[in-house]
């Protein structure tokens, strides 16, 4: 085995996200088709040392204590599952903006899953190793796969991966963080209640590109507006995304305050990049194919 294991901690973009109803418990139940960019953080694991995290990167000051980190949670509820598996010593990269609603931290804590899974001979459809990602975060069982599939309930109910056609786009952050949690708080359903917003578009197997951006046009963010109230910003964004030449889709993922905008080819995505660039230098601007 390598001295040391590498894995990719990609984005997680929302392509839908519909709030279902609240729990009685007051958790929130959503339905999201889920797909991940070929980009985002790295993380290395040098096995069999003591388990630590160190952290570098663009993003790295925002990342918070190292000790509270995803990565080394994931770490811990593995190694309560497996008690004689190796550890070790993890190095994050972090680029991907924090509370950002495109599950950056839940994607590292897949992450370092799938890296002590590989050290470790464990299977990824290990019940253990899945049983460790949904302990760790609503999150982390959806990342734990990095493939497009639709997510249920408080996201521990898969559908299967599905095969999207690559959808080119960009990913785009103002730089403001959102918490999950204010924007819940913001939308105010009640516990036990049922929205009624309107049923998930139909999805088939082999869809064209277009054909599922026409499907996508008809779901919704919920968190959208709620957030947008936050952090009006996330509106501006929108907006910007809305009118580049060649955008077929905007939308906000997550909580927010991340949006993607989906283009007809490579060509306009990377025109409208650029001129975002110019006119709002200060916001996180990348590039994406989306699956």
């Amino acid at each position: 085995m390598p001295d040391v294991l590498s894995e990719r901690a990609p984005a997680k973009i929302n392509l839908t996200l519909h709030v279902l109803g609240r729990r009685t418990d007051g958790w929130h139940r959503l339905e999201s088709l889920v797909a991940f960019s070929r980009a985002g953080d790295c993380l290395t694991l040098r096995p069999g040392e003591a388990l630590s995290l160190s952290i570098e990167g663009p993003a790295a000051a925002a990342a918070g204590d190292v000790e509270d980190n995803l990565v080394l949670r994931a770490a811990k509820h593995f190694s309560q599952r497996f008690p004689h598996a190796a550890l070790g010593a993890f190095h994050l990269v972090k680029r991907l903006p924090v509370a950002a609603g495109i599950g950056g931290g839940s994607s590292d804590a897949a992450a370092a899953l799938r890296l002590l899974a590989r050290a470790n001979d464990v299977s990824l459809g290990d019940q253990g190793l899945i049983e460790a990602a949904r302990e760790t975060g609503a999150d982390v069982p959806v990342c734990l796969g990095a493939r497009a599939r639709m997510m249920r309930g408080l996201g521990e109910e898969l559908g299967p991966l599905l095969k999207l056609p690559p959808l080119i786009g960009l990913i785009v952050n103002p730089r403001v963080p959102l918490e999950t949690k204010a924007v819940f708080a913001r939308m105010d359903i009640a516990a036990g209640a049922e929205t009624g917003f309107g049923a998930h578009p139909a999805l088939s197997p082999g869809m064209a590109r277009e054909e599922l951006i026409a499907a996508l046009s008809k779901g919704r963010n919920d968190m959208e507006a709620a957030a947008c109230r936050l952090a009006p910003i996330i509106g501006d964004v929108l907006a910007v995304l809305s009118a580049a030449p060649g955008c077929r889709l905007a939308r906000m993922s997550g909580s927010g305050a991340t949006c993607y905008a989906l283009f007809k080819d490579c060509r306009a995505a990377a025109r409208a990049k650029k001129a975002i660039l110019r006119a709002h230098p200060g916001w996180w601007v990348k590039s994406c194919v989306l699956n």
